[in-house]
């Protein structure tokens, strides 16, 4: 298994700061289902345990639609989405990989079809395992 990096990430502003463990080469999804295309959310899921909310919890707001399982977090003052609990890992958290201040090494873009999203969401079960 390969060494976890701690990356730091922010919003926009900077009221909102997070940690991340994940690896120095990263595999993150693309997106098309309505919010993501919109957003340009760039998703790295991992374990709630790899992750840790630094500072800004009360600039945190709450969006959800559709089954409410997924509660997407935005920042109040800048807007924009650093990270959420995705619907397809509900016990881990899934950040945007745009919102890093600290540059992986390597990315690699997979593309995601959230518009079918009941028939692909298996493939992204074991992320946050």
């Amino acid at each position: 298994m390969e060494n976890l990096v701690k990356y730091q990430g922010s919003c926009h502003c900077g009221v909102i700061k997070f940690e991340v463990d994940a690896p120095q080469t990263i595999e993150v999804e693309r997106c098309n289902c309505s919010i993501c295309k919109k957003a340009g959310f760039l998703h790295l899921i991992v374990p709630l345990r790899n992750f840790q909310l630094k500072q800004g919890k009360e600039f945190l707001s709450e969006y959800t639609f559709n089954t409410g399982i997924a509660k997407h977090t935005f920042c109040k003052v800048c807007g924009i989405k650093p990270f959420y609990t995705p619907r397809s890992n509900p016990d881990g958290i899934d950040i945007n990989v745009n919102c890093l201040d600290t540059v992986p090494k390597s990315i690699k873009i997979v593309e995601f079809d959230g518009q079918n999203w009941e028939n692909n969401a298996h493939t992204l079960a074991h992320k946050s395992t």
